[in-house]
């Protein structure tokens, strides 16, 4: 079967896929800066703003089930995994809990690192669990979102891994993939980077 664009619905040509080339040109593309000194993160890379169109259809395939996306969002990540280390063995997709993923059908963080993780042949990790059902995060303040998260992800039985990409769908303040990446350097983990599709940024910075 022919592919369409997810955005606008055009017939894609090699070597288009999901994303028509018009399309790739208008996405609110970002630079990815190096993460902070402080910052539990090797690498933390975003390739495009959670702006029109990318904020749209991160929420319809988050809760509308519009799973034709997930393809178009690894598509993405995939180009951006470029930017990445050479050293990662094995991809983290972020944990839903229990509860939320069995009401949305599907972790929308794992649809799209499966492709990463082929790409890099890495194994996918799924024994770090979100023990608590967190609120979620959006419209929380900095410090809300760290409280929210405090103690929320496990992991159970060993990390035999020096290098964990963790993989979501977008980046706010940084909270989530952050307090992550100290669980699992706590697990032995010696180094965690991160790779997400959007960044939610204002006026150049994360926001709040």
């Amino acid at each position: 079967m022919p592919l369409r664009c997810v955005f606008c619905g055009t017939r894609t040509r090699a070597p288009e896929r999901y994303i028509c080339e018009g399309c790739y040109g208008d996405l609110p593309k970002i630079p990815s800066p190096p993460p902070a000194a402080s910052s539990p993160l090797e690498v933390d890379i975003a390739p495009v703003a959670y702006e029109f169109p990318v904020d749209g259809a991160i929420k319809a395939l988050k809760f509308q089930r519009r799973l034709f996306y997930a393809p178009a969002f690894a598509e993405l990540l995939r180009a951006a995994a470029g930017g990445l280390p050479g050293d990662i063995d094995a991809v983290l997709p972020v944990p839903l809990h229990w509860r939320r993923r069995w009401l949305r059908g599907f972790n929308q963080a794992a649809e799209i690192a499966r492709p990463v993780a082929k790409d890099l042949g890495a194994p996918l990790i799924e024994n770090v669990r979100r023990k608590r059902a967190t609120p979620f995060q959006s419209g929380l303040s900095a410090r809300e979102r760290a409280s929210n998260l405090r103690s929320a992800f496990r992991v159970h039985g060993a990390l035999p891994y020096q290098h964990v990409l963790i993989v979501d769908d977008v980046i706010t303040t940084g909270t989530t993939v952050g307090q992550i990446a100290r669980v699992l350097k706590k697990a032995g983990v010696k180094k965690v980077s991160a790779l997400a599709v959007s960044r939610a940024i204002c006026r150049g910075q994360d926001i709040l």
